[in-house]
């Protein structure tokens, strides 16, 4: 155990030591001693805390200290009832602090116990208990606010958990407080009851075993009851002083004297009248004039002084400010921090700021964060932070999204517009701005706010600009979600199945495959839509075919088909005939004997008119299942499906390629063409 851990053991015992036997009146004056100096410890710390957190186990001092001081009262009642000795300290603040007057201390005792009991507690439970509930009220607000700043890199990962963790113990803390300040409170109640015990007790003693006449016992048993009340109730104080200071603490870049004095006498025109007004009243009141007249040019002298400081401070603000520029003119530039390129930007004109500006009730930041969720949810990967900023140099409503700071999409909105969409099926027509849906190049039109209702009533599908970008950029993510999983993330989503499956990882990685070729093998699943959210299974799939072959086109096949009850469910819909496209079995050999080998991996090695004979077949065979409207299917034998769909990738991105052994057995498929050469 370290010191610390056996001192406060020690601490903790030695309260309860002091409920069960009577320690000498030496000992109670050390333990006395060492309670006021505590007390004093605790108020002069909380008062120069920066931060509350700094004092996160402030509630449990208060519970140990509250214990400490019942058991100095219990040993102090045992000797005053028992030898009517208590001590030096006791007697000393019993005689000293009342002026050996009984009336005097007992008076003294009440007020303090006044000021403790109906003031400080009462202030203290009060604004405990509202910081309590604004706190835990605040946080939803505040983690929303983080999330924001994560969104658009104001802060990186790492502080954005620092700041989450922080927002948890600040609510933790305020809770806590919200109960501790019950300690002292019910340490003031246990007092008094105490106090008056104790008079009666004492009393009794003196007359009945003492042989003390009434007026002797109660002179020097309430005389010894009060010191004992005091010597216990003035380390209450201060503690009870210091939870109100710490649950009231507003600061967090000062110290506590230097801001409360800056904030009290900061404000030189006050001083002035202050002073003005002291003067005044000495003049021309009976009240003594060398008390207030001399108080007023105090105070007029003071704000003399602190108009200078603050010019003066102001000059050196400006001076400081200049030197500051030159300095950084001065200095060579700082290139490292133009390498860095971000993976995701969307950069906007002026006229869309407002989307995402809170203040103007944006909500654009708020669908950047579900747009992360969405993908992670969708295809089991951490889209990169979402950078968003404004760029004067584009149109007012033009934006454009970039990745890996080059610009891959670009839409236009009209901020104070709504886009209209043709589902196919509305008879009457709307009148508007024609234009096209940036996410798919679709015929729309914009229309105004007033022929919302009357276009979603024929039929149209009409929706608001921020749901335009949105749209627009989680389809672009989806498209380069591939290019934007680097090995980090590759091994964070490896550390993340290993808390649960260590031993399929610590066989897998790095004994069979390295990171890199894991990485290679969840880009192609992302490259053609796959989700790898079901790493467990991916995983095992590697495990098994990886010590046979490392070629990672090969491994993703292999993977593809155990996951064929999810391809099948997402490109064949159950109880319903899909139709889709084959692949002449002349032509599937045709491109396996075209197939070249090398340690770089696997090519397809085509002749040019083979190429175009083929390309020419699937456009054929595309625009009939169009027309049929029908999604794109081509179904091929495994071997063959990687192979085929790097061929017409580059033509037909959107063209899905299954073999068959990706499909579920329960799954109907009708063939409406071949593909042919």
């Amino acid at each position: 155990m370290k010191r610390a851990d056996v001192g406060v053991a020690i601490y903790i015992l030695t309260a309860f030591i002091m409920f069960i036997i009577t320690i000498p009146s030496w000992l109670l004056d050390i333990l006395l001693a060492i309670n006021i100096s505590l007390a004093f410890t605790i108020l002069f710390t909380t008062m120069f805390t920066k931060e509350v957190l700094d004092m996160s186990y402030f509630p449990t001092m208060l519970l140990f200290t509250t214990i400490f001081r019942i058991g100095l009262n219990v040993s102090s009642t045992k000797l005053i009832l028992k030898t009517g000795n208590p001590g030096n300290v006791v007697q000393t603040f019993g005689e000293y602090v009342g002026g050996g007057d009984l009336i005097i201390g007992a008076i003294v005792f009440v007020i303090l116990i006044i000021i403790q009991f109906m003031v400080i507690n009462k202030g203290s439970e009060r604004v405990a208990e509202v910081t309590a509930r604004f706190t835990l009220d605040a946080m939803p607000g505040k983690q929303m606010a983080i999330d924001a700043d994560l969104n658009t890199g104001a802060i990186t990962d790492k502080e954005a958990k620092e700041r989450r963790q922080k927002i948890q113990d600040e609510s933790s803390f305020f809770g806590s407080m919200d109960g501790a300040v019950k300690y002292v409170k019910g340490d003031a109640t246990a007092g008094l009851i105490i106090t008056a015990v104790n008079i009666i007790g004492g009393i009794a003693m003196g007359m009945l075993r003492q042989g003390l006449t009434a007026g002797d016992a109660v002179s020097k048993y309430t005389i010894l009851t009060i010191g004992d009340g005091l010597v216990s109730q003035i380390p209450s104080l201060l503690i009870s002083l210091s939870t109100g200071i710490l649950v009231t603490k507003g600061s967090k870049d000062a110290d506590f004297g230097t801001v409360l004095v800056s904030q009290l006498f900061g404000v030189p025109r006050a001083l002035y009248i202050v002073g003005a007004i002291i003067a005044f009243l000495g003049v021309v009141t009976p009240l003594n004039p060398i008390i207030f007249i001399t108080l007023g040019v105090v105070f007029i002298v003071v704000a003399r002084i602190m108009q200078g400081t603050l010019e003066t401070a102001k000059i050196e603000d400006e001076t400081s400010e200049e030197e500051v520029a030159a300095e950084e003119i001065r200095q060579p530039e700082n290139v490292n921090s133009l390498l860095q390129v971000d993976p995701i930007e969307l950069e906007f004109g002026y006229g869309i700021i407002p989307l995402a500006d809170v203040n103007q009730g944006g909500d654009l930041l708020d669908r950047v964060v579900m747009i992360r969720r969405q993908i992670a949810l969708e295809l089991g990967t951490v889209v990169p932070i979402i950078r968003l900023r404004d760029n004067i140099q584009l149109n007012p409503n033009q934006y454009i999204i970039k990745i890996k700071g080059i610009q891959v999409s670009e839409g236009e909105i009209l901020f104070d517009h709504y886009m209209a969409m043709n589902p196919g099926y509305v008879e009457e027509e709307i009148t508007g701005i024609p234009t096209f849906e940036p996410s798919f190049h679709l015929p729309a039109i914009w229309i105004s706010e007033n022929q919302r209702e009357r276009a979603e009533s024929m039929g149209y599908t009409v929706v608001d600009p921020p749901s335009i970008i949105a749209t627009h950029l989680t389809q672009v993510i989806r498209e380069h979600i591939a290019e934007l999983l680097t090995r980090q993330d590759t091994q964070n989503l490896v550390n993340n199945i290993k808390d649960t499956n260590p031993t399929l990882v610590e066989e897998l990685v790095p004994k069979l495959l390295g990171i890199g070729d894991v990485q290679k093998v969840l880009q192609n699943l992302l490259k053609e839509g796959i989700s790898i959210r079901d790493l467990l299974t991916i995983f095992e799939t590697l495990a098994d075919y990886a010590p046979t072959t490392r070629d990672t086109d090969i491994l993703t096949e292999y993977v593809r088909q155990s996951l064929k009850r999810a391809i099948s469910s997402k490109y064949f819909p159950p109880n319903d005939t899909t139709s889709v496209l084959t692949l002449d079995p002349a032509l599937e050999q045709k491109i396996m004997s075209s197939v070249k080998q090398t340690e770089q991996g696997a090519y397809l090695n085509l002749d040019p008119d083979t190429t175009k004979a083929i390309i020419k077949s699937v456009e054929e065979g595309i625009n009939k299942l169009e027309n049929m409207g029908k999604m794109p299917i081509v179904i091929t034998s495994p071997i063959v499906r990687i192979y085929f769909k790097r061929l017409t990738e580059d033509y037909y991105k959107d063209l899905i390629v299954v073999s068959y052994n990706e499909v579920e057995t329960n799954v109907e498929l009708q063939s409406v063409g071949m593909v042919t050469a």
